[in-house]
């Protein structure tokens, strides 16, 4: 039997703006507004986007002698990155990892103070909360936020938006994270986003989220976005989505996620491995993989979606990789996709043939992002 669908405390304005809704994840999400998915991402590449990112899990980790170092090391035993470093006010990338080295969530992780605070994707939180309860419990205390939202503002007049709400936005930088009031409601605000451009996510009460998205709408160049506009402005930034582009069969080597990896987590660092599937990244980290996550450029108009086959040959006779994400890129006109192929092939430049409807379409090996980000830093 199927279950019902969640809702973000966001459903009924999106439903007033006129959404049209897609189960994603578990919940009811809008996936366009009237605008369009094209004139969404446009729209956030030149002023800024509102997105409800709600459905994603907050976890709050507080240490149980109060010292917020002993949280940091209890987490670095689930990931590569360097959490003990972390200061207080910012925020890092990292993943969950496995014991064969795979990946089975990546996450952002927040110094705040006396706790930490960790986002996952929708799709693992439960599974990522009961891997972090399990591991730390006995020294920490862990607890999924079920009653926080989550919205994100992006684009380069980001800034000037929330700074609408609250003048202190304009004096934080990229990853930096703050605790501040915005249209009434106590918000934790980090400067950080998923679209490669300038912006903020912002966690609040879900008794606050409307005022504060109805705060940000008003503002002159702020418009909704949906889950479409989402997905390419993230691919165009060369971004992963878990589930398609890393999952547990990909390593952060093979994923070109090594720096996420800081120098005190790798070998002969200070505080070197310790967690899941450790030498697994080491040796590739050291010896290189048999593959490699790589961007895609093809020829002409048409997407080359995820799970196209690529091949070295225009004949189709040389398995070279596959893609996991494509979509055309409206700020770089044309399609754009990312996939793993064959280490010798993932050279920049390199031409391949992805096979989409029965016929091989030529792709040449980009560098990523696509499009360039502009945090501000």
């Amino acid at each position: 039997m199927n279950q019902p669908l969640l809702r973000t405390p966001l459903y009924d304005l999106h439903l007033e703006l006129g959404a049209r809704m897609v189960p994603f994840a578990g919940y009811d999400m809008p996936v366009q507004y009237p605008a369009g998915v094209m004139a969404e991402h446009l729209h956030t590449r030149t002023k800024a986007g509102l997105f409800d990112v709600s459905h994603m899990g907050q976890v709050r980790i507080r240490p149980k002698s109060g010292k917020i170092a002993d949280a940091a090391h209890a987490l670095e035993a689930l990931v590569p990155a360097d959490i003990v470093s972390l200061k207080p006010g910012r925020q890092r990338y990292a993943v969950f990892t496995t014991a064969d080295g795979g990946i089975s969530d990546d996450l952002m992780v927040t110094n705040m103070g006396d706790w930490l605070l960790l986002v996952v994707n929708a799709a693992c939180k439960d599974a990522d909360f009961a891997h972090v309860h399990d591991a730390l419990h006995a020294t920490c205390d862990v607890d999924m936020l079920a009653d926080r939202a989550l919205i994100a503002v992006q684009g380069p007049a980001a800034e000037a938006a929330l700074a609408a709400l609250n003048p202190a936005a304009t004096g934080m930088r990229f990853m930096d994270v703050a605790q501040m009031v915005l249209a009434g409601v106590p918000c934790i605000v980090s400067r950080s986003g998923y679209t490669g451009e300038d912006g903020f996510e912002i966690g609040m009460a879900h008794d606050g989220a409307l005022a504060v998205a109805r705060a940000l709408l008003a503002q002159p160049d702020v418009a909704p976005v949906g889950l479409g506009a989402r997905d390419s402005l993230r691919l165009e930034a060369g971004l992963c989505l878990y589930g398609s582009d890393i999952d547990l069969t990909t390593t952060p080597v093979e994923a070109a996620l090594e720096w996420s990896i800081q120098k005190s987590r790798r070998p002969g660092g200070a505080r070197a491995g310790g967690y899941p599937g450790a030498q697994v990244v080491a040796d590739q980290m050291a010896d290189g993989t048999t593959r490699r996550r790589v961007g895609l450029r093809a020829q002409g108009r048409a997407p080359v979606r995820g799970g196209a086959e690529l091949f070295a040959d225009a004949a189709g006779t040389q398995p070279a990789g596959r893609v996991t994400s494509g979509a055309f890129g409206p700020s770089v006109g044309g399609p754009v996709a990312m996939g793993y192929v064959a280490a010798d092939h993932a050279g920049i430049g390199t031409p391949l043939f992805a096979s989409v409807r029965g016929r091989l379409l030529p792709v040449v090996v980009t560098a990523l992002p696509f499009v360039a980000a502009t945090f501000k830093r």
